[in-house]
């Protein structure tokens, strides 16, 4: 029997990639039979997806992948720019030059792949970069609530699609960030992270509301 972080990363994964949509009811039978486990794994995961915000479980109703609105993903973006400047900042002030070195490789990674048109690609690696920055600032307190930000922003990118445009800004904006770390000018660092959050966010939120079926 596959253990249950194995099946709650398979729920998570087909939320992400839209396997599960969004408000869609999660019934136990259907989901054990899905990933061919018992009924008892798939509880345990649904109560772990719950805390990370994906998946909500009410009494007498059972579970369902949490539904989302524009107010939803306004407050996301909002409470993760506020987490990753903190992080952007002690990343500037603690980095090592092991940091800036990863820090290079994965960019450059990411731009291949953008030059490539490889653009599926690009999300993973754009979240190993972040990933780097978050590692150097030294605060795995905040690591959780960074990842569980990222995940459903994953989940929300993956169904609205991304525009060609906006990976060329999000190299420039990486480049900024890397040299603001790089200096140890902490206070750049934390202003160029929230700008880059911005741009996402507003990005994200212009193709949603193109959406008919969006709760505004």
């Amino acid at each position: 029997m596959p253990r249950v972080p194995n099946i709650q990363q398979r729920i998570r994964d087909d939320i992400v990639a839209g396997g599960l949509s969004f408000g869609a009811r999660l019934r136990i039978d259907e989901l054990a039979t899905r990933y061919g486990v018992s009924h008892t794994p798939v509880r345990e995961a649904l109560r772990e997806l719950s805390g990370e915000g994906l998946v909500v479980i009410e009494r007498n109703r059972g579970a369902s992948v949490c539904s989302v609105h524009l107010g939803t993903v306004e407050d996301l973006f909002d409470m993760r720019s506020a987490v990753e400047m903190m992080l952007a900042r002690r990343a500037a002030e603690r980095r090592t030059e092991a940091h800036l070195a990863k820090l290079a490789a994965t960019e450059r990674l990411l731009e291949e792949r953008v030059a490539e048109r490889d653009f599926p690609a690009v999300p993973s690696i754009n979240r190993l970069f972040h990933g780097v920055i978050n590692d150097a600032a030294g605060d795995p307190g905040a690591l959780s609530l960074v990842d569980r930000y990222w995940v459903l922003a994953a989940a929300l990118w993956q169904r609205y699609g991304y525009e060609e445009a906006r990976f060329h800004g999000v190299i420039d904006d990486h480049r900024h960030l890397m040299r603001a770390i790089e200096l140890r000018n902490a206070s750049s660092a934390a202003a160029l992270a929230a700008a880059h959050i911005e741009k996402a966010k507003h990005g994200l939120l212009t193709r949603m509301q193109a959406d008919p079926s969006m709760v505004k």
